[in-house]
């Protein structure tokens, strides 16, 4: 796909997942963001509150993959992102890690549910924390090689998420102009560009 073309395509799902209403729902008693708040006495005598940000009741720790295909291509994927400022995120894989999985599993399940796609082999690349301020949230993220179309999307119920190859300098690109402009995504495309060029 030229690059042209790839604007083209993220333009139209951009009109396709495009905000027309939003409406605060009243808070029930159960909500996927929790806060407890929390009283700490430091080894030195202070006294500091702090929050702790909970997701579903866990701290939310995440894997990010970067797939590569059998031709080299990578795949990027489309979703509403209503909080941003073009109300779409332009991406790369991910999704939280449940309960009992391994960080690796979890790359696999959640590559194979949002693209259908399976890797022949990931590698991992860094680990990090997403807000250590206010979250215990560590993220893995992943290459993964050799992945081919082997499965339709298996997407949650609130999930709406389109996926398009291109070439991995065009990834680049998208990063360099603003299309993809998350943090976690930046850092797994950086690490990427690391061990892809060893």
């Amino acid at each position: 796909m030229s690059r042209r073309k790839l604007i083209e395509e993220l333009e139209k799902l951009k009109e396709e997942f495009k905000i027309l209403d939003m409406k605060e729902i009243p808070k029930g008693k159960r909500s996927f963001l929790t806060t407890p708040k929390y009283q700490v006495i430091l080894n030195n005598g202070k006294i500091v509150e702090r929050e702790h940000l909970l997701k579903n009741g866990r701290d939310g720790s995440a894997v990010i993959i970067l797939p590569l295909t059998e031709d080299k291509k990578s795949i990027v994927i489309v979703q509403p992102r209503v909080f941003t400022e073009t109300g779409i995120g332009v991406e790369i894989p991910a999704g939280y890690i449940d309960e009992g999985e391994t960080p690796e599993e979890a790359a696999r399940r959640e590559l194979r549910e949002e693209t259908g796609y399976v890797a022949r082999e990931l590698i991992p690349l860094k680990s990090f924390y997403q807000d250590q301020g206010i979250s215990g949230a560590y993220n893995h993220a992943f290459l993964a090689l050799g992945c081919k179309k082997e499965h339709e999307q298996d997407l949650d119920r609130d999930e709406y998420i389109k996926f398009l190859e291109c070439t991995f300098n065009d990834l680049i690109w998208l990063v360099n102009n603003g299309f993809i402009n998350d943090a976690n995504g930046i850092i797994t495309i950086e690490q990427a560009r690391k061990v892809m060029k060893r």
